[in-house]
């Protein structure tokens, strides 16, 4: 006998990367931040850890305040959440009454999202260059969900086109969802005083290296903020726990380690996908923490398994159009060194050259 509400039945949960603590794997597959959090943040966490006893502050506003000077919006332009994940949930939950339309090739959440509040969804394909078009959603009266940079390809639409999409239709909603935005230059953050229907979700989890304490936020105008806080008020109004508000308060006064650390993974990108293109991949212009490549000659699949084996881990996607490819987050210029040099090996066993 099953209990379980028929509705959910033919649920299919996202999948994570996969989580392995072992100090001797290499571990490319989740778009971690291979550094660690600034000294101020584990000095936060120890005081933190002695208010425990007490509920966290609802209002998250130790967060709040700093992150909006940072952003250069109001304090009540924010929404802070559990991850961007919990972010995101709220969103489909109240906010998909029309529908909701997502590209094809996303962030996988969107689609579990969409069975899970049982939203009916309007699936984009990507074009043949693995762009989100725009175009594509226009005269659309769902709201539009995109990750910009995109996941897993990493490619960006312009912030001109977003505004552009915005001005189209002030009562369509987009969503842009920002996880990777501090790894380029197309954040529409600023836009949210100027266009009503914007919702902008960000995330410590990549640039901020705080994925472990989950902790994400919305900006958009106060009344969006509004009702959010009164879905989160009416499930769980305690949903950030006291530990990730000192963490991610500590992690925005230490902005200059944190830039730092930005322009350290920039730069590895850019390396890792020349080393690659040397090697006669493909690799797709990534503005993200991670990169997404193809070789002609060998499978991603026999790439992902045989990595594994030495101890690497990246992510594969066993989706058609995308099978081929590997999607490989950066680590430090050492791990992806160690990286580039296992492919040439890989690649010699195999008999292939560049």
């Amino acid at each position: 006998m099953s209990f379980f509400n028929q509705k959910y039945h033919s649920l299919i949960p996202y999948t994570p990367g996969e989580q392995v603590n072992e100090q001797q794997i290499l571990k490319l597959n989740t778009n971690e931040n291979p550094y660690d959090p600034p000294q101020a943040v584990l000095e936060a966490a120890k005081q933190a850890a002695m208010t425990l006893s007490r509920y966290s502050d609802p209002t998250c506003r130790m967060v709040r305040q700093p992150l909006a000077k940072q952003l250069g919006v109001k304090e009540e332009q924010i929404f802070i959440g559990n991850g961007s994940d919990d972010v995101l949930a709220l969103l489909f939950q109240g906010f998909t009454e029309h529908g909701v339309a997502f590209p094809d090739i996303s962030y996988g959440f969107y689609d579990v999202y969409r069975h899970f509040y049982q939203v009916p969804a309007k699936i984009v394909p990507l074009n043949a260059a693995f762009q989100i078009d725009l175009a594509d959603y226009e005269g659309s009266s769902e709201t539009v969900v995109i990750a910009n940079p995109n996941a897993p390809t990493g490619l960006v639409i312009s912030k001109e086109r977003i505004i552009q999409f915005l001005s189209q239709n002030p009562h369509r909603l987009l969503i842009v969802d920002e996880a990777y935005a501090d790894f380029g230059k197309e954040s529409v953050v600023q836009e949210v005083a100027h266009y009503p229907n914007l919702i902008v979700v960000g995330t410590f989890s990549k640039a901020r290296q705080l994925a472990g304490a989950r902790l994400g936020y919305a900006i958009a105008n106060e009344q969006i903020i509004q009702d959010m806080n009164r879905l989160k008020f009416s499930i769980n109004p305690y949903s950030v726990n006291t530990m990730s508000l000192y963490c991610g308060a500590a992690s925005l006064n230490s902005q200059d380690y944190v830039d730092e650390c930005i322009e350290k993974i920039i730069t590895t990108r850019e390396y890792v996908c020349s080393a690659l293109q040397q090697l006669s991949f493909e690799v797709l212009p990534s503005q993200a923490n991670f990169i997404f490549a193809t070789h002609p000659k060998i499978t991603g699949q026999h790439l992902y398994q045989r990595l594994k084996q030495d101890n690497i881990y990246i992510r594969w996607f066993d989706q058609e159009r995308i099978r081929n490819f590997i999607r490989i987050s950066i680590g430090t210029q050492e791990e992806m060194v160690y990286f580039i040099e296992k492919i040439k090996e890989i690649l010699q066993e195999e008999n292939i050259h560049a």
